[in-house]
């Protein structure tokens, strides 16, 4: 199992390393609002993809140590949560955003995590070699779901704002080159800490392992 919670940390920052390389080599996209998967639309689709191939692979290695740890039924099925979204950040790279799966791949990809960390943490730190790590692991965990409620409160946010200043959004409707006065658009920056919390999970869970 050393060699896939290594494998696992390997493909988190391979992952945030593409991610970061985007935001140079596409700096149209600003990062303030337009989200990660608009990368598909310029020039470097191709490290997007790699961004969220990656990023699956850090998912599903994450998801066969926590299968292979998992010191109850209730933390397996946390583990099959975890491998669920590996699913679904794969599938991202598969079905970029103007493709009629990808919000598919977000649903598979993006609300299971949080309910499968919370599920395999609290298991976890129930183990003397865990419980040792259980600030980290909490709030590595918590991060999750508060980047998740972030991000879809920005959303909800940015798209009522666009409304009101008569700008229709959707998914075959072509984005905005702007974003309006007055209109408050953070959803970007939100999404990129989701992305982040999301994958440094997975990168503490293998380490933690790698340390006991």
């Amino acid at each position: 199992m050393e060699l896939v919670a290594t494998l696992a940390i390997a493909c988190g920052i391979i992952s945030l390393t593409a991610l970061l390389a985007l935001h140079f080599v596409s700096p149209e996209f600003n990062p303030s609002w337009r989200m990660v998967s608009e990368y598909a639309l310029g020039k470097y689709k191709w490290m997007l993809t790699l961004f969220f191939i990656f990023w699956s692979l850090c998912s599903l290695s994450g998801s066969v140590l926590l299968f292979n740890i998992a010191p109850s039924n209730w933390a397996l099925f946390g583990a099959v949560l975890v491998f669920i979204s590996g699913i679904g950040a794969f599938m991202g790279g598969l079905f970029d955003i103007k493709h009629k799966l990808h919000g598919i791949s977000f649903m598979l990809g993006v609300p299971t995590l949080p309910v499968g960390a919370l599920i395999s943490s609290y298991h976890l730190i129930r183990l003397e070699t865990w419980n040792a790590h259980k600030s980290t692991l909490l709030f590595s965990t918590h991060s999750l779901w508060i980047s998740f409620v972030l991000m879809a409160l920005s959303m909800i946010i940015m798209i009522s704002g666009f409304k009101k200043a008569g700008i229709t959004m959707g998914q075959n409707v072509e984005p905005p080159s702007s974003v309006p006065e007055g209109v408050i658009a953070l959803n970007g920056y939100a999404n990129r800490l989701l992305v982040l919390c999301y994958i440094l999970w997975i990168v503490i869970i293998a380490k933690t392992f790698l340390s006991i």
